[in-house]
């Protein structure tokens, strides 16, 4: 047997994790689209368009990794009253968004960045607090 053999097997094993990552969602800001202790995989950000409304992603913000949905995009300014967001003034319509944030307002211009946040408004941190994330903090779609 060549000695290089078990070596390129290995890596022909591991190759699809070049495209692909595991994500383990910790938390319940994403209830009840994505569930605490749930295993998902990512199609990294250099294999997938960019990011678009209503997509879920994997980021990476102050707090560390996470996932979230992204709501705002690049030269878009996000407004939040109560239970609704409102994108240059029109009312998004969040079909995902099983319990809202019932009290609370801002507003937020992306500027270059997106702004995510999670399905499960009270119980997650998330854009409303950190602010838009720049592209090379969104890593991956998740699948």
């Amino acid at each position: 047997m060549k000695p290089w053999l078990p070596f390129a097997a290995l890596a022909l094993a591991l190759s699809p994790l070049l495209v692909v990552v595991p994500v383990h969602v910790s938390g319940h800001s994403m209830e009840p689209a994505l569930r605490d202790g749930e295993l998902h995989w990512a199609l990294r950000a250099w294999a997938s368009h960019a990011p678009r409304r209503g997509e879920v992603w994997l980021v990476v913000g102050p707090e560390g990794r996470s996932v979230k949905r992204v709501i705002g995009l690049p030269g878009e300014v996000v407004a939040w009253q109560g239970p609704e967001v409102w994108i240059q003034e029109r009312r998004l319509e969040e079909p995902w968004v099983q319990f809202p944030e019932r009290g609370g307002e801002g507003r937020q211009a992306c500027g270059t960045g997106y702004l995510v946040l999670g399905d499960n408004r009270p119980a997650s941190q998330d854009g409303r607090s950190w602010g838009p994330l720049p592209v090379g903090s969104l890593r991956g779609r998740v699948l």
